[in-house]
């Protein structure tokens, strides 16, 4: 790899200060470090939506931009943009599925959030269509990745969102027949390289791994197997955990360790050289559920199937307070400053006061549901400045003070 091409790649994966440019945020971690999140959270604005959807939304400048599914078979994708100010519609664009369209009902085919380079968005949806915009939604390229790989197959619909990381984006396509991660070219959307992987459903997205601030990123793929760390611009392997993981809930890296839902949690700090990582802690007692970690604060925080958020110290594992919150939860937990937010299916937002020796519940915020279609919240928010972003199958909100 070239001195030319590291300098791209670090600077590529630098998102502009408020932008939430991919599933989890600017670093797949759930957290906003120049964010601000109230205490009592209000409505500022909504938006309908013209379809189904949990994918989170995305934030790039002044720029929202949501992805859906419609149609009675959701044949018809949707990627849309508003205006982060006040919810206008700046633009929208349609095209049509070319894969298959099945999903379990409870999800749909807009499951995996789109992401940005800043320059373009890249939107994938569960039948494994794939297309690039810029940011005034203008049409790049699409690919219909079902065309190449006709055996995937996966009847409760894939869920794994991509990652851009400097001249490749990264999609993860994992299921029981013909499973796979590509590298695409983000000017082409072609393959730069093919890795095969375990025919096995795997829902979790992939994430960026830095040994320091200043080295190279890679691309650090989950399955049931373990994790694998990739050098994005060529495909190559460059490390492996083999200790196993989810295949539902993703891990989240900070300081050259990764938090991986692996036996419990396992923090571990990869070596060099195809060497074993380096196993930090273990701690078998805190459950990941479906949920992905957050990290902030020092602390782990996970949310089990109970309801339960769970704390470990992040340099020893040591379990720390729990507080039980509203469930169930389907949606990850965000969080910025010394505040925690978590949204349960039914709707209801809970902000945490961290900075304690305890965990604090300080507000709530009930958002106005359909009853009559049994509307859920599955998509995890999204920060950016004193804003959280949230959306459903019919609506997108803006929350604040």
């Amino acid at each position: 790899m070239t001195a030319q091409t590291l300098a791209a790649l670090a600077l590529s994966f630098t998102a502009v200060a408020g932008d939430w440019p991919q599933f989890r945020g600017p670093n797949s971690s759930g957290v906003a470090a120049d964010a601000t999140m109230a205490a009592q959270p209000k409505i500022q604005w909504s938006v309908s939506l013209p379809g189904r959807g949990l994918a989170s939304p995305i934030i790039v400048g002044t720029k929202v931009f949501v992805s859906c599914s419609s149609g009675p078979k959701q044949e018809r994708l949707h990627l849309i943009c508003f205006n982060a100010a006040d919810g206008a519609k700046v633009w929208e664009r349609q095209l049509r599925a070319t894969g298959r369209t099945m999903s379990h009902p409870k999800t749909s085919i807009a499951a995996c959030t789109p992401c940005s380079d800043g320059r373009r968005v890249f939107a994938l949806w569960s039948c494994n269509d794939v297309a690039a915009f810029d940011l005034d939604g203008n049409l790049l390229w699409t690919r219909g990745l079902t065309t190449d790989y006709p055996n995937v197959s996966n009847s409760l619909g894939m869920a794994s969102s991509p990652l851009v990381i400097g001249e490749t984006l990264v999609t993860m396509v994992e299921n029981d027949s013909e499973s796979y991660t590509l590298g695409l070219d983000v000017k082409t959307g072609c393959n730069l390289w093919k890795l095969d992987r375990p025919k096995a459903a795997n829902w979790t997205s992939p994430i960026v791994w830095r040994a320091n601030a200043e080295a190279a990123p890679v691309v650090v793929i989950q399955g049931s197997k373990g994790l694998t760390g990739i050098d994005p611009a060529s495909g190559s392997k460059l490390w492996e955990y083999t200790d196993g993981a989810s295949t539902t809930s993703s891990s989240t890296a900070i300081g050259g360790v990764i938090y991986a839902p692996s036996n419990g949690f396992t923090a571990f700090r990869p070596k060099g050289s195809g060497a074993a990582p380096e196993q930090l802690w273990r701690q078998k007692a805190i459950s990941p559920a479906t949920i992905s970690p957050l990290l902030l604060g020092g602390k782990l925080f996970s949310i089990n199937n109970a309801g339960v958020i769970a704390t470990a110290d992040l340099k020893t594992g040591e379990p720390g307070w729990k507080l039980r919150l509203t469930g169930p939860f389907s949606a990850s937990p965000v969080g910025a400053g010394q505040r925690l937010l978590a949204v349960n299916e039914k709707g209801l937002m809970q902000v945490v006061d961290i900075s304690g020796a305890e965990g604090v519940l300080t507000g709530q915020l009930q958002l106005p549901l359909k009853e009559e279609t049994k509307e859920m919240i599955l998509s995890t928010p999204s920060l950016s400045g004193a804003h959280v972003f949230v959306r459903t199958d019919s609506t997108l909100w803006r929350l604040g003070e």
